[in-house]
């Protein structure tokens, strides 16, 4: 029997793929015949593969349309109920006022709802006073606005009117290094008073006066980065420095925050106003004994043994109290921003050196 018989008898090999009479090729090499077979195999799994996408395609395409009619069936019911029971209403209210007025009783009083909507858009807010409806048109007619809406009251026009004109604008934010909402003074009436005042207006005015001198620092600090050279620019030494002025600028956006909605707490406030004023005054060893003491405090820090025995000793929690604790160690924005600040101190004593020596810090 010869080899395409034994091909044929196993299954191997079809009439069609037996090759010519007369072809030099008489014999398939068994290399020859698993690569065909392993083709044909691919060929059919791709072939399944494709028909059970396609066919989980299908399946979700229609839960998607299932879904998207089940959505709509359900808003048509509550829709339908919610017309009903307006209906019902409407009929029942109708009936009662037919009822009254075949009695003589009085009108039915209008809905709870309907009067609280009528007073909260007849009331204006608190700031905004009323303006006579012939100096609202003429006050309307300089800012080159419409005179009247279609429907719009005379309430409408007024609220129209003040926020047109800045009353409900919040304010803006500064176009500097941080912006703030908190106005900014010249160089001049920066200079922070010693004590810290006591009334609401003093503090916002301090308020001011710190975020007027850290941006002045950090301004300086800005320039001073983009006026060396490209070489400096591009070494290690370079790119730290600027990253450290980038980490100063992004840790004091926390402290402007507090300032701007004067939520500081006064053991931060009072402190923070000796350092700068130590510094707009070139004392900078001074000022780093202020931050010293702000950051780490007096109280103070076992090491090692804290205890001795197994009984705690009624007298052992009176150590360090009454002496300033670490701020440093509140809270993770609190000592990003107190590092910050001495960051922007090491920068001032550069900028703007003291007279005397001893006043540097090291």
């Amino acid at each position: 029997m010869d080899l395409e018989a034994v091909l044929r008898a196993r299954g191997l090999l079809d009439d069609e793929e037996i090759p010519p009479a007369g072809d030099s090729q008489k014999f398939l090499k068994g290399s020859e015949l698993e690569a065909k077979r392993e083709a044909d195999y691919l060929k059919e799994q791709r072939k399944l593969e494709e028909a059970r996408l396609e066919k989980l395609k299908r399946k979700l395409d229609e839960e998607e349309a299932e879904e998207e009619k089940e959505r709509r069936r359900q808003e048509k019911r509550l829709r339908i109920a919610e017309e009903s029971r307006r209906r019902r209403e409407e009929e029942k209210e109708a009936a009662e006022r037919a009822k009254r007025k075949r009695l003589g009783l009085p009108e039915l009083p209008p809905k709870k709802k309907e009067v609280e909507d009528t007073a909260k858009d007849d009331a204006l807010p608190e700031g905004q006073e009323d303006v006579p409806d012939e100096e609202l048109t003429a006050k309307l007619r300089e800012l080159k606005e419409p005179v009247k809406m279609f429907g719009e009251s005379h309430i409408q026009r007024l609220k129209r009117y003040w926020r047109l004109i800045g009353k409900d604008i919040t304010p803006k934010l500064s176009n500097t290094i941080i912006p703030t909402t908190l106005p900014l003074l010249p160089e001049a009436e920066m200079k922070v008073p010693a004590k810290l005042p006591s009334d609401a207006p003093g503090k916002k005015r301090i308020y001011s006066q710190l975020a007027s001198y850290f941006t002045m620092v950090l301004t300086q600090w800005e320039n001073a980065m983009s006026k060396r050279s490209d070489e400096v620019k591009a070494s290690g030494d370079g790119k730290r420095a600027y990253n450290s002025f980038r980490t100063a600028c992004e840790d004091l956006v926390p402290l402007f925050r507090t300032m701007e909605t004067s939520s500081m707490e006064a053991d931060l406030l009072e402190p923070l106003l000796e350092i700068i004023r130590y510094a707009q005054e070139r004392r900078y060893v001074d000022a780093n004994d202020a931050y010293l003491r702000l950051s780490i405090g007096k109280a103070a820090w076992p090491i090692g043994v804290t205890m001795v025995g197994i009984h705690e000793r009624s007298a052992r929690e009176k150590i360090g109290e009454g002496e300033k604790k670490a701020h440093i160690m509140s809270d993770e924005g609190t000592r990003k921003w107190l590092q910050s600040v001495k960051r922007c101190l090491t920068f001032a004593q550069v900028r703007w050196p003291p007279e005397d020596v001893g006043q540097l810090m090291g």
